[in-house]
């Protein structure tokens, strides 16, 4: 008989430009879940992310509406300021002008930008992702969680999602050790590996020291077409994939 491979799924929050761990797991999965249903998190990477200056890393941030709406899903929170895209892509256009590839790829992220006009985090966020994804070779299919039938408890419902998309394996970030019931998991038949964020090699980066804590961008326009050898999805061989748990 045929031995298939197990269906690979992560189901995580969809982040503004994350960082380079954050499309390391999109890279190691079959489907990509956005988690838009949780509720939206303040001061958190939903709506912001950070870049390097020459006076440290800085954060670009998304203004959002909060006033009142403290139990709001990341999914309804929307924009306050219309005007974040310019201050965006000026701050992005002062600091790394100078990268390698920074011309490789400044019209299509000067369009990102500029042509923006998404009233939600989560299209906003999702229009970057995907993006990004095409720039980096990767093919993972993205879904929200919305798709799908939520169930009670938050185990519970990871692996309610995870029967409802056929998945044999669940990839979680090494951070959910803290709350996961593994039982469940078990019970059902579906292996739980947690993603290893450690030991990603340094890169060439604009104004030292060197932090691997930045948007992907950082890396993009560092590295240009060489940014996947930094990711350990890539560097392991085409369709190899990462299942050594741990973390930061």
């Amino acid at each position: 008989m045929e031995n298939h491979p197990k269906k690979r799924v992560a189901i995580v929050q969809s982040n503004y430009i994350p960082w380079k761990g954050y499309f390391d797991l999109i890279h190691s999965v079959d489907e990509f879940i956005l988690y838009d249903d949780m509720q939206y998190t303040r001061r958190d990477w939903r709506n912001r992310n950070k870049i390097k200056t020459p006076q440290g890393t800085m954060w670009l941030t998304i203004p959002v509406e909060v006033t009142g709406k403290y139990h709001q899903r990341l999914r309804e929170t929307k924009i306050s300021d219309p005007h974040w895209p310019q201050a965006h892509w000026k701050s992005i256009r002062q600091f790394y002008s100078r990268a390698r590839y920074f011309r490789d790829y400044q019209e299509i992220l000067e369009s990102l930008y500029l042509d923006c006009r998404e009233t939600s985090l989560s299209m906003i966020n999702y229009r970057f992702l995907v993006s990004i994804c095409e720039i980096l070779g990767i093919r993972t299919q993205l879904t929200w969680s919305m798709q799908y039938s939520l169930a009670d408890g938050k185990t519970e419902r990871l692996v309610s999602l995870c029967q409802q998309s056929g998945a044999g394996v669940y990839l979680s970030g090494p951070s959910a050790r803290d709350y996961i019931d593994a039982d469940l998991f078990a019970r059902e038949g579906i292996d739980l590996v947690f993603f290893d964020y450690s030991g990603y090699p340094e890169y060439h980066q604009l104004f030292p020291p060197f932090a691997h804590d930045v948007s992907i961008l950082d890396l993009l326009l560092n590295e240009g077409a060489g940014a996947p050898r930094f990711l350990k999805s890539f560097s392991l061989g085409n369709g190899t994939r990462t299942d050594d748990p741990g973390g930061r």
